[in-house]
């Protein structure tokens, strides 16, 4: 999908957005997201989990200095995407997830929170995409 033509409001999940900091596959449709989001063109948010996670992964990439990572998680906190704090309702409807879906309660969090928001949520994350798919409201990168 060409990135002016990305439109909505997305949920994304820390295999998304670890995209934005290192060349992976689909990272260019990662890209076009952060651009949509940068140009006003969709609403982003994801749960202030995706901060730990991508400050962990970036932690352990060989590639990366201590300052890279800061600078990094910086960068992320920065650019103004909602990053949401956890409420009793999510968490219990995560948990909800988690067990109808074999998922970990990580996981599951964001989809719940894309529920909340009436938002999609969109991975990376094949797996992950096959065990939810039948929620109905999660998109995987590579199909964008």
């Amino acid at each position: 999908m060409e990135r002016s033509k990305i439109r909505g409001d997305f949920v994304l999940d820390s295999s998304v957005v670890i995209k934005w900091f290192s060349n992976e596959d689909d990272t260019d449709k990662a890209l076009a997201l952060r651009e949509s989001y940068l140009e006003g063109n969709v609403n982003l948010a994801s749960p202030d989990l995706v901060i730990y996670e991508i400050a962990n992964a970036l932690r352990y990439s060989k590639s990366l200095s201590e300052t890279d990572v800061k600078n990094s998680i910086s960068s992320l906190m920065s650019m103004g995407i909602s990053i949401i704090v956890p409420t009793r309702k999510v968490i219990e409807s995560a948990i909800d997830i988690a067990y109808q879906s074999d998922i970990t309660i990580y996981d599951a969090y964001f989809a719940a929170l894309a529920q909340e928001l009436n938002f999609k949520l969109v991975t990376a994350d094949e797996k992950l995409h096959n065990k939810i798919k039948k929620l109905g409201f999660v998109m995987l990168l590579r199909d964008m």
